[in-house]
């Protein structure tokens, strides 16, 4: 005990081991619900209406599921012990929500790249991530991008994880005349459960209640289940209320290494774009994050900034190559870390706590193929409603931010697209800027990307580009 007290700290941090523990727990528990969620947004679930995603050839999409899982697992528990003892920071790290539905929706689905190759892209976004953060270009890159369109991205990313959830709920489903429409709630077994499972998640959430997420969508999947038992049946053909078990699925072979044959299938324009996207979100989502937690924790200096936050900026670049290298999308730190801290926690006892725990989580992965994907997506419908707080950052009575920021947040849902949500704040920022006569704000940096997507749009929508790499 006076080991860990010392390397950790807890004396100058006023904390104690038992503090550390319990902050931990609860930091686990409201993020564990990634372990199941981010393996459905990853596979590939083929059929009517088919999500786009990881596919492997000669595994079902539930072998590949569970494949994801440990994968999931694996990396999350990488950047969180680099996070604890590297760091001492008391912040969790897994695949972020919103990266990887960008990877499977956009990148192997719109633009129809290779999961391999995006997985290639994960790996090249984080060792540029690794370098910049060890020669201390952090500065330089936040400066770089307009500030409102880093606050409205969290945002817009809230808008596009709530339509992939309630799509896959089937609260919402597509329409002819108007594009989306509401579903047939009453004639849909799938959309009932699935509202009541969502409710009951938000009545548990804002109950405060530990693990609220996690437990919303364990009881949906289990109301499922039972109604599945007692002869309901889905009006989906490809949508069961309780799906089949596979056989436990350990091997995870097929996914490690994958993104070395993703090189070989390279497009450098198309290439660039992603892990521009990749690098971009997963860089300020994590730096507004540590921020915003560290703030919490009472971290932060009088110039509101984090100290030392290359430490656990580098921590999520290596969860992030390490965890593309296995088989999964960007790795970001956690706004739920905020429970942990809420409850004590100020050092990296926590997170090897919740580390620990990711890896106890191990023993459970067939279970993640029993959670049907309507109860999955019911955290990506919480968390959006989470992170649409991010509007409050902006200063909507500057028509210089309220432009950028709001093509950011319209375009990223209703093209499907976080990329394209980015590059329409990027754009419009300069020009905006400048139709004020505040064109000396914006630097030369700023005006070359602007540049850059409006090539990338022309080439991407004249039909230069078909869609492959």
């Amino acid at each position: 005990m006076g080991a860990l007290s010392e390397y950790f700290g807890f004396e100058e941090n006023d904390t104690d081991l038992a503090t550390e523990v319990i902050a931990g727990i609860t930091t686990f528990l409201t993020m564990s619900y990634i372990v199941v969620v981010n393996p459905a947004i990853m596979t590939q679930f083929p059929g009517e209406d088919g999500k786009p995603g990881i596919a492997i050839q000669g595994y079902s999409p539930m072998e590949v599921q569970q494949m994801l899982a440990v994968v999931t697992i694996l990396a999350s528990a990488v950047a969180i012990f680099v996070m604890a003892f590297y760091a001492n920071r008391p912040f969790g790290q897994a695949p972020g929500l919103g990266l990887n539905a960008f990877f499977a929706f956009t990148v192997v689905g719109a633009l129809g790249i290779p999961w391999q190759t995006a997985l290639a892209a994960v790996v090249t976004e984080g060792i540029i991530f690794i370098i910049l953060t060890a020669i201390g270009a952090r500065e330089y890159i936040i400066r770089l991008f307009p500030e409102p369109v880093k606050f409205a991205v969290g945002t817009g990313i809230g808008l596009f994880l709530a339509i992939i959830g309630l799509e896959e709920m089937y609260v919402v489903v597509d329409d002819p005349a108007t594009l989306i429409t509401l579903g047939n709630l009453a004639q849909d077994p799938i959309a009932i459960i699935s509202i009541v499972g969502l409710f009951l998640t938000l009545a548990l959430y804002a109950r405060g209640i530990p693990g609220s997420i996690v437990l919303g969508v364990v009881l949906t999947s289990a109301a499922g289940w039972v109604a599945s038992s007692m002869g309901v049946e889905s009006v989906h053909p490809t949508a069961p209320l309780a799906p089949s078990i596979p056989s436990p699925q350990y091997d995870i072979t097929p996914l490690v290494g994958a993104f070395l044959d993703g090189f070989g299938n390279v497009d450098a324009f198309a290439f660039s774009l992603v892990v521009f996207t990749f690098f971009f979100v997963d860089f300020f989502d994590t730096a507004g994050t540590l921020t915003g937690v560290g703030q919490v924790a009472g971290f932060l200096d009088e110039d509101g900034n984090l100290p030392d936050i290359d430490k656990p900026l580098m921590a999520d670049a290596i969860g992030t190559t390490v965890g593309g290298m296995l088989g999964t999308s960007t790795v970001t730190t956690y706004i739920e870390s905020a429970t942990g801290v809420e409850e004590g926690g100020r050092t990296g006892m926590t997170a090897l706590v919740v580390g620990l725990l990711f890896l106890a989580a191990l023993a459970v992965v067939p279970l993640a193929a029993a959670v049907p994907l309507y109860a999955s997506h019911i955290a990506l419908v919480v968390v959006a409603i989470i992170m649409l707080g991010n509007v409050t950052d902006i200063d909507w009575d500057d028509i210089t931010y309220a432009v950028p920021a709001g093509m950011t947040i319209i375009i990223m849902p209703l093209t499907f697209s976080i990329a394209y949500g980015i590059a329409a704040g990027i754009v419009s920022y300069p020009i905006v800027k400048t139709a004020t006569g505040e064109w000396r704000d914006v630097r030369l940096g700023q005006w070359l990307l602007a540049l850059a997507f409006v090539v990338y749009f022309f080439v991407r929508t004249s039909g230069i580009l078909q869609a492959q790499v």
